[in-house]
């Protein structure tokens, strides 16, 4: 029997959130409180809160048909379940509740998102998307707008795919609402379209606001656009884009294009070969972004990948997914940096600190966790490579180096522990021969903030619960200018 309705997923994830194999539970990063977590939906500041919403299933461990999950949170750390917003059934998002965003209207908590139908009998071809409206008066029951879809499939130009058209998200400008959807041209090259609308139920089309190439992706999802320091910034997740260098190494990747926007007339001018990744890691999708009272510009993404293993559905522990620490994104120097929110700081104990300290070969440290953060400034001296060893133990361990005649950092999680396997390297040039690091690990995740937030690499391991130790190595000799420990607690 399939359960469609509100109450009864929200019972059957308190009666079976207990079932869940807590091995490899982050600890200060958001999850499904049951069952499987995609991507982040709905991140908006609302009413002295951040709501965050996500691609949902409450009945199992694996993709399914989409709900939305919900979750508050006073300082983007500590998050707090609230009941499921949207699941599918209705005839306009019968099989899925697709991926959108939210925007405050009238005092109201707005969602548009993507309905997602079968059309026959092979789900991987035979399908329609639709766009769909749902508002609150409290921020936490939801009501589907009776007159969807807001946007049809009549609504499609020629240009553009009939089946790929998803993940809405929604800005105002002036007097309107302005809807970008991810899409394609039918011909492999993705492409972002705009509608706009005075009242969110009737929208218009306006242009094709981006095209891509065959260089970046044929499809792309979960449009987001923002200006910063009077340019706007254009982020994609692409589907199958093409490998360049050590860049864009999964399947799947999240971009951006710095540019101009003409919103009269729907042209976003940028360079289409000037695109950048936003996370150089394994495991980084469908960032979406909002801002705050404090003006920050601030994205979280899915911190999974598409096509990769993942333990917790292998051994049954009812639980798969999990989203990124949020960070804060600045401008410096045309590109953007990725920097954690300064919230996290707030729930640092226990501090271990060394300062210049001379290493020449490998030292374990007087210290060791599963959920801290490091900050530690390395000089290279004459050291041909050097680095951190993370989740030590018998016969395993995570790598986080630096190879200096390469100018390459490199995150290795091939003796990481059960799980997916391999290298993601990137090009980092030294700063006065030195490297700045912060690392995050909860658990079964690693996050690294390359000087000062230049470069960001994610990832998903998946150690012993053993393997706690830390380590500082090089070949060659090179010197610590300062080590930061901080054990992250969240009560």
């Amino acid at each position: 029997m399939e359960l469609r309705n509100i109450n009864d997923a929200n019972k059957y994830i308190q009666a079976n959130k207990s079932r869940l194999n807590l091995q490899y539970r982050l600890k200060y990063h958001l999850m499904g409180e049951y069952g499987w977590i995609n991507d982040p939906n709905g991140f908006i500041y609302y009413k002295d809160n951040y709501h965050l919403f996500y691609q949902h299933n409450p009945y199992d461990a694996v993709w399914g048909p989409m709900h939305w999950g919900h979750a508050i949170s006073k300082d983007l750390v500590k998050w707090t379940y609230l009941p499921i917003a949207l699941v599918p059934g209705d005839d306009f998002d019968k099989d899925g509740c697709f991926s959108g965003s939210a925007i405050e209207k009238d005092d109201m908590l707005c969602l548009l998102y993507t309905g997602h139908i079968y059309t026959g009998p092979d789900k991987s071809k035979n399908y329609k998307q639709v766009q769909n409206l749902a508002y609150s008066k409290d921020g936490i029951n939801f009501v589907k707008y009776s007159k969807n879809p807001v946007i049809g499939e009549k609504q499609i130009p020629e240009e553009a795919s009939k089946k790929d058209f998803r993940d809405p998200k929604v800005f105002k400008n002036g007097q309107y609402y302005y809807m970008m959807l991810g899409s394609n041209d039918g011909k492999g090259h993705g492409q972002v379209l705009l509608y706009k609308s005075t009242n969110l139920k009737d929208w218009d089309f306006v242009n094709i606001l981006a095209r891509g190439n065959e260089n970046t992706g044929y499809n792309w999802e979960c449009p987001d656009l923002f200006e910063l320091q009077g340019k706007y910034v254009l982020m994609v997740s692409t589907e199958h884009i093409k490998t360049r260098g050590n860049d864009f190494n999964s399947t799947h990747s999240s971009i951006y294009f710095i540019g101009d926007l003409d919103i009269n007339k729907g042209i976003f001018k940028f360079d289409i070969d000037g695109y950048q990744q936003i996370d150089y890691g394994f495991d980084f999708y469908a960032p979406q972004t909002t801002s705050d009272k404090l003006g920050r510009r601030l994205m979280v993404a899915w911190m999974d990948m598409w096509g990769e293993v993942m333990p917790t559905q292998e051994r049954g522990h009812n639980w798969a997914g999990a989203m990124t620490l949020p960070r804060e994104i600045l401008m410096v120097n045309s590109k953007l940096y990725f920097r954690p929110i300064k919230e996290i700081e707030n729930y640092r104990k226990n501090h271990y600190k060394l300062i210049n300290l001379k290493i020449d070969g490998e030292k374990n440290l007087d210290t060791y966790g599963d959920c801290y953060e490091l900050e530690v400034e390395f000089e290279g001296g004459k050291a041909e490579e050097f680095g951190l060893k993370i989740r030590k133990g018998d016969n395993e361990e995570t790598i986080l180096s630096y190879k200096r005649d390469e100018s390459l950092f490199i995150f290795d999680r091939n003796e990481s522990g059960i799980g997916p396997k391999g290298e993601r390297k990137i090009n980092v040039a030294l700063k006065n021969n030195k490297l700045k690091l912060r690392v995050f690990v909860d658990v079964s995740s690693v996050e690294i903030f390359i000087n000062d937030g230049e470069k960001v690499m994610s990832g998903r391991i998946y150690p012993s619960k053993d393997s706690v130790n830390i380590s500082v190595y090089s070949k060659g000799e090179c010197k610590i200018n300062y080590l930061n420990k901080w054990d992250i607690v969240v009560d």
